[in-house]
């Protein structure tokens, strides 16, 4: 990486940067999507960025027509001569070390969404316990949040809460942060009746079918060689058997997950499985119910103010030997908490949910979500754009 790294200042100093290009990134180049998506989307109607040239980099330049940008591979030379070049980068995930950004580039990070578990300096940290698929120690994975916030030159904040959590847990100094809202919920405001029947369609979910979403996140302890895995505790046969026919479930997996589920023909026309890129916006606003573990999902759903269960199976283990968590998940979840598969399925069935934290809930978490996040950001954006930031080709 050292090597690596001298080689990338070099080809900064050579690549002028362009004040028209702007550079998205989302999850590491997995898909087109989450807020670098709504921010480029708003842009192409805001003629305040109309001269401008998108680029969006993607692992598989071939898996997505993105109308109106260009499209590079992720790693490839392309990918780093854009990033010495681009005026603007806007990213969703914490970036690797080696990355340089020039005085006179803006790095907008977005981040992903409100986090449930602790992140970066507040994990509570086991002596010796080792970080990611590359065996962090506690104070290296904390180094690579302070890298990459050090070099932001702003910071998405979705609500109260992470404005409060983000500056020590990123180690972010808090007037770089901009409390927007999140870009990618402003479709969750702003759906029609037209939407949500496209959606079905698209996903072939037949009419008058009441729709389970089941969300769940990766484990930090669960991998292999290729990837985060995930042990399904969930028996689809007994959930088509206890919902019954009037219900399909939508099954999405988190993105980190790489172990792929066996079509079961037995669940043929209940379990639909969407694959774990997709846009999970259009999920949400299909669905009439959530179920969902520690992944923060259901900070997003909770805009809807729609049923939300946690089937959290493993909650002693996770909480305990995993990461800890930021709220008190037995008073402040807008929904119950389920150990077993049993009561889960039986409320899920009877459609019982008590909705009486919602108030208190929404005021914490999603206090910005009112559809104009997009529109405050490209505020922000242009002002930074217009008042200039030093000369244009160092």
């Amino acid at each position: 990486v050292p090597l690596f790294a001298f080689l990338y200042r070099i080809l900064c100093r050579l690549v002028p940067v362009d004040r028209h290009m702007i550079l998205f990134l989302a999850f590491h180049g997995r898909s087109c999507s989450d807020n670098p998506r709504a921010i480029y989307e708003a842009m192409q109607k805001d003629p305040r960025f109309s001269g401008y040239r998108f680029v969006w980099v993607l692992r598989s330049p071939g898996q997505e027509t993105i109308p109106g940008a260009s499209v590079i591979r992720y790693l490839s030379f392309s990918y780093f001569f854009h990033l010495a070049r681009a005026k603007v980068w806007i990213f969703n995930c914490k970036m690797p070390v080696y990355l340089y950004k020039k005085k006179n580039q803006i790095y907008l990070q977005t981040w992903h969404g409100t986090p449930l578990k602790k992140l970066g300096h507040d994990i509570d940290a086991a002596p010796g316990q080792t970080f990611y698929r590359s065996g962090l120690s506690y104070e290296q994975m904390c180094a690579t949040y302070d890298t990459d916030s050090s070099r932001y030159d702003a910071m998405i904040s979705p609500n109260a809460f992470c404005t409060e959590v983000f500056p020590h847990a990123f180690g972010i100094q808090p007037e770089k942060l901009i409390e927007t809202g999140y870009p990618r919920n402003d479709f969750l405001s702003a759906c029609t009746e037209e939407d949500v029947q496209r959606i079905r369609r698209e996903l072939g979910i037949p009419a008058g079918k009441k729709v389970i979403l089941y969300a769940p996140t990766w484990r930090d302890d669960s991998w292999q060689a290729s990837g985060y895995t995930f042990d399904l505790k969930a028996d689809f046969r007994k959930w088509k058997e206890k919902l019954g026919p009037d219900t399909v479930v939508l099954f999405k997996p988190h993105y980190l997950i790489v172990n792929r589920f066996r079509d079961d023909p037995e669940l043929k026309d209940f379990l639909i499985s969407v694959p774990a890129d997709s846009d999970i916006r259009e999920l949400y606003v299909v669905s009439d119910a959530l179920v969902t573990d520690y992944s923060s999902v259901f900070f997003d759903y909770g805009i809807l103010r729609r049923p939300v269960y946690f089937y959290m199976y493993d909650l002693e283990s996770y909480a305990g030997d995993l990461r800890g968590f930021y709220m008190d998940i037995e008073t402040e979840l807008p929904g119950k908490i389920y150990r077993q598969e049993e009561s889960l399925l039986e409320d899920l069935a009877a459609g019982e949910f008590d909705d009486s934290r919602y108030p208190v809930f929404t005021k914490r978490y999603n206090n910005r979500e009112d559809g104009h996040a997009a529109a405050r950001v490209l505020d922000w954006l242009a002002g930074r754009l217009n008042a200039g930031t030093g000369h244009e080709d160092s």
